[in-house]
Order: structure tokens, then sequence, then C-alpha cells
């Protein structure tokens, strides 16, 4: 079976272009009036109110990259950005496309790092939106790992610790280069708002390497200790 790692970006819709009753509901659902605030910043995190421009996508056996991003349509070529990589550019539809005929052929393990939590229902609901039927249920049982094994669940122990950490702190636990670069994920709707759609696609793909590499680290330590784990 391969193992590919994958995470996305999202860019959130303008505060201004969602309808006035679902801007009422988001705002009654914040808990203290700091979060209110925020709301209109944070479009992305809600389901179907934002679209997907990126996907990095790291074949752990193959140790290749692709990224799947927003911009002009044009063929799959070599990505001098990130080593070992590959670019595809086009359409959020495009970008969705690809991503599920990549993982509906080869059905691999995919490894995430808060997948199960936002990236795969983020993938599911906006491909459904766009009338495009997945491939894959990227939220499978949470307690077998054999389909997706998400490393913040499992870091988690799977609810059975109080708190959970980044990426970035687990990065620097196992003596893994920190995917921290010139942005980070709070400042990806900038960044696109500036044009910065390559330093986004750069950031997304070095997440997923960095979640690639954790995983290899934790594949013969506690990954056999988890239902469906790597024997």
């Amino acid at each position: 079976m391969a193992t590919i790692a994958f995470d996305i970006e999202v860019a959130g819709f303008p505060w201004s272009e969602v309808d006035e009753i679902t801007r009422g509901y988001l705002l009654h659902r914040a808990k203290t009036a700091e979060d209110r605030e925020s709301v209109p910043d944070r479009t992305a995190l809600f389901p179907g109110l934002g679209k997907v421009i990126a996907i990095g996508m790291w074949d752990l056996e193959r140790d290749k990259g692709i990224m799947l991003l927003e911009g002009p349509a044009g063929p799959e070529h070599d990505w001098e950005k990130v080593a070992h990589s590959k670019i595809f550019r086009g359409s959020e539809s495009d970008l969705l496309r690809r991503f599920w005929e990549i993982v509906g052929k080869s059905r691999p393990r995919l490894v995430s790092y808060n997948g199960r939590g936002y990236d795969g229902p983020i993938l599911m609901i906006r491909s459904a939106q766009l009338s495009l039927r997945p491939t894959v249920n990227l939220v499978p049982y949470r307690y077998d790992i054999k389909e997706h094994c998400d490393l913040f669940d499992v870091l988690g122990f799977q609810g059975g610790m109080r708190e959970n950490y980044s990426l970035d702190y687990w990065c620097r636990r196992f003596d893994i280069e920190s995917p921290k670069g010139s942005i980070d994920g709070s400042q990806v709707g900038r960044a696109y708002r500036e044009g910065k759609i390559e330093d986004i696609g750069e950031y997304c793909l070095r997440d997923v390497r960095a979640t690639g590499e954790l995983y290899r680290k934790l594949e013969g330590t506690l990954l056999p200790h988890f239902k469906g784990g790597p024997a």
C-alpha cells in the first residue's frame, strides 16, 4: 500500500459576499465579544465558506511531492521551489478532480495532521458543492488508521490526552526541520489577497513533507500500537 501525506490551504470568502442570514448565524454562535469580532476574518474555517486554493501531496515511498495550486491551467511539470516535486495548476475544480483521481487510483494510506478534523471534511464538502464526487471517504472510522492516519489524533491518543499540540511543536520534539517559513496558516488569507499564491503552495508542500517525516518517525514506534497501523 502506498502512503501519501496531504494538506490543504483554503481562502475564505470575503465577509461581504456571505449572505446576511449566515452572517447573523455565525456571529450568534460566537461565544465571546473577541470571537465575534474575528468571525469575518475566519470564513476559511467554516465548512462551505471558502475555496480550496492549494492541495499538497507527498508520496512517502518515492519521496516525491506534487502541489495542486490555483492558477492558469497547464501541464504538470517539475517545480523548483521544493526539491523532488511537481506542480499542477488549474481552477479549484481542476485541483479537486486531480486529487480525487490520485487517491482513487492508488487507494493509499493517507497521512495528515488534523486531516480528520479539517482537511478531509473540507475537501469532501467543497467537492460536493462543486458537484464533484469524492472517490474515497477521507473521514473513515476514527479508531482504525489503515486508510487515514491523522497524526494529530494519534499524538493525542485519539482523545486520550487533554491537550493537543501543533505540527511545528512535534517536529521540534522529533528533530524534524520545522516547516515554518515566510508565512504560516494564519497568514494564508492575506498572502492570497496579495497574490502570493506560489508562497502559499510552497508553505503547504513543506508542511506536507514534514508531516510525512513525522509519520516515518512514528511508523515503527507508536503506530503499530494503533488499530490498522503498520506491522
